[in-house]
């Protein structure tokens, strides 16, 4: 495989990694105030073909450990006798710092993405030459 190729690869499977935890942190955002809902978190995995390393992948989906908020609201229906009942453990600020850190490594990896192609494209119009 090419540097070119190879860089490709690795960027490419970078963005596709972000954009399924860019799509975990919006469930997370649309479920703030689901009851019984708990928050989503992806990890990054190297994957490796053969003896060298080719990118990353998204790990498998973990549920939020925390305990569930709880709202004190008799009259809705999921309270318990107490008047109470079990909210979301997303928080919204975690949720938009996660969104932002995905968003901008996205972005970076789109840049090399680009780069890698203008220069696999540069380095093709010299040996027409």
């Amino acid at each position: 495989m090419t540097d070119f190729s190879k860089s490709l690869s690795v960027s490419s499977s970078a963005l596709q990694a972000q954009s399924q935890r860019l799509r975990h942190v919006s469930e997370n955002i649309a479920n703030v105030d689901t009851p019984g809902y708990r928050r989503k978190a992806v990890s990054f995995e190297t994957v490796r073909r053969g003896q060298q390393s080719g990118g990353v992948a998204a790990g498998p989906v973990r549920l939020g450990k925390t305990e569930l908020q709880q709202v004190f609201d008799p009259s809705h229906p999921l309270a318990d006798a107490t008047g109470h009942y079990q909210g979301s453990n997303v928080n919204l600020v975690i949720e938009l710092a996660d969104a932002r850190e995905a968003q901008r490594s996205y972005e970076a990896n789109l840049k090399l993405f680009d780069q890698a192609r203008q220069m696999s494209s540069s380095l093709l119009d010299l040996l027409r030459r």
